[in-house]
């Protein structure tokens, strides 16, 4: 979000088009606006879009940005991002660290409670988070997320340990104790994510197969609660929550959504003064570009093709994946197809995320292009994997979400590939966001544009999706020397950081000497925001969006 996924963080292009990065006013992301006394009077309500359903808002279960940014303004862990990524207070108020980084010691508030009047307490984590590693819950993040940082959940995961053996008890009701696998630098950034957040074991087991597919089945501990929503629905809102411990920092009182695929129906709402922010497509870049609420805004998702090496045989070829991943102009995509700011991307980890710890300068710089457009290398790739195929033509099936943007991209792709690749034939499959999810799962698919956004300042965040029978792999791809690198990092050289960033740069490399993906390009948006929308953050990692701190300002 992110997550993608998920996010996940698979980050689908109808995220890139319907979750671009918003701002508004000159004071936007300042949590102590001194316009807060002017607007008390203001009616304190958005009207906002979003682009689809939500899938799901079970912590355990959410693998895709809009189910991690509603389950951000719904609940809350340990910490949550606030201004800059700067970690900020919730449920836990102070912690320490033991000198060998593997015992982390929360201090959780004793005034914080859920919707139902229930006390937060340090149980409710411990629960949550054996719950997400529980092989029999089939969450795809628990693993992932603490799989290699939260002592014995890779083990638990796999069935091989007990829940109980879960590196994470509670010393009476406001003592949390965590034991990790390994140090683990940005494990404080990492409790701000959604797979940690805690859950009311009472609350859940009484719901039992209900839980989180209604309002009605669902406990907020966060700034606001989920109103009139169930799985399928096309509108809801957000409501502030008066039991939140922190609720006088609140300021909005409602914000309502609406799902909106078409990007020209998002504009005529947001004229006529129905929603206050708007993405734009391509077409409408142009003409709105002069607009006096037009913005564009960069993040850290990367969009790429993965090829599921498990389905199709032709996918499975080296050659194959290595023609497709240089068949297609990526430049003429984002500067026609998007018009919105995206950029070409060459590699995974996105362009200024992270700087190299050794001072060498950000990481995307200094690992270079790794994979690009070039068609006649594209060609002798492809001719070498049609002779060791033994076969003059493939067919692949391209799977793609159904929005109009996202038709688009699909369709210049696929007839880039078919145009660069003779004999390749590539038949479209377009469908809902959440279908989308569910095929990716299932790993039910050839070709498909997937993406990511990080969930925590670090390339492992990017680098791991591609582990050997990863939660997020999905596509059949394996390295042993790749995943020794990674694991590598987060073991024998957890606690140097340069040495880490080393294989990292490695790793990347070994990523598309395989051809394992295909980039495309790393996301920006552009939209229309209301300068009325005050005090927005704008999150690098874990929810795009933090309105905590949000409020409506004045008219001017």
């Amino acid at each position: 979000m992110k997550r993608k996924f998920t996010w996940l963080l698979s980050l689908t292009l109808v995220l890139s088009v319907f979750l671009a990065a918003c701002s508004g006013g000159d004071d936007k992301g300042s949590k102590g606006s001194d316009k807060s006394a002017e607007n008390k009077d203001v009616e304190q309500v958005l009207n906002l879009i979003n682009g689809d359903a939500i899938p799901s808002m079970d912590p355990s279960m959410a693998t895709d940005e809009y189910g991690f940014q509603f389950l951000g303004a719904t609940m809350e862990g340990l910490y949550r991002l606030g201004e800059d990524a700067k970690v900020e207070k919730g449920i836990a108020e102070s912690h320490e660290v033991s000198t060998d980084g593997l015992t982390w010691t929360f201090k959780l508030r004793e005034d914080a409670k859920w919707s139902n009047g229930d006390p937060v307490t340090a149980n409710d984590f411990v629960y949550a988070w054996q719950r997400a590693v529980n092989p029999d819950t089939g969450s795809e993040y628990g693993p992932y997320m603490m799989g290699g940082v939260i002592k014995n959940a890779t083990e638990i995961s796999k069935g091989e340990k007990k829940l109980e053996e879960l590196g994470v008890k509670a010393d009476g009701d406001y003592t949390l104790v965590v034991e990790l696998a390994n140090p683990t630098a940005y494990f404080e950034s990492l409790t701000t994510f959604g797979t940690f957040l805690p859950l009311n074991q009472k609350f859940v087991e009484e719901k039992g197969d209900k839980f989180a597919t209604s309002s009605d089945t669902l406990l907020s501990n966060g700034p606001f609660v989920l109103e009139n929503w169930e799985s399928t629905a096309q509108k809801w809102n957000l409501a502030k929550n008066d039991t939140y411990w922190d609720a006088d920092t609140v300021k909005l009182e409602k914000i309502n959504y609406v799902v909106v695929k078409d990007a020209q129906t998002m504009v005529d709402l947001y004229e006529k003064g129905e929603v206050d922010r708007a993405s734009l497509s391509s077409d409408l870049v142009d003409q709105y570009s002069s607009h006096e609420d037009y913005t564009v805004k960069a993040d850290n998702s990367v969009f790429y093709l993965k090829m599921n090496q498990t389905r199709n045989k032709a996918l499975a070829n080296k050659n194959i994946r290595a023609a497709i991943s240089r068949a297609f102009d990526k430049q003429a995509l984002v500067d026609t197809i998007l018009n919105n700011g995206s950029l070409v991307a060459n590699g995974l980890i996105p362009a200024d995320f992270t700087p190299m710890p050794d001072g060498s300068g950000d990481f995307r710089k200094v690992s270079g292009d790794l994979v690009t457009y070039d068609t006649a290398a594209a060609k002798e790739f492809w001719e070498k994997g049609l002779k060791e195929l033994g076969t003059k033509s493939v067919e692949i099936e391209f799977l793609g979400g159904d929005t109009d943007v996202s038709k688009t991209m699909n369709e210049y792709l696929a007839n880039q590939l078919q145009t660069n690749l003779p004999g390749l034939k590539v038949t479209l499959k377009q469908v809902p966001f959440e279908q989308r999810l569910d095929l990716d799962t299932k790993q039910d698919y050839d070709l498909q544009l997937a993406g990511w956004g990080p969930d925590y300042l670090d390339p492992y965040t990017f680098l791991s999706l591609w582990v050997t029978d990863g939660g997020n792999n999905k596509m059949g791809y394996s390295n042993p020397e790749y995943d020794k690198l990674l694991e590598e990092t987060t073991t024998t050289l957890a606690t140097d950081n340069e040495a880490r960033y080393q294989n990292f740069l490695k790793a990347e490399k070994i990523l598309f000497d395989d051809a394992a993906i295909a980039p495309v390009y790393q996301r920006a948006g552009a939209f229309l925001s209301s300068p009325k929308i005050q005090g927005l953050i704008e999150n690098p990692f874990g929810p795009t969006y933090e309105y905590k701190w949000t409020s409506v300002g004045a008219a001017e």
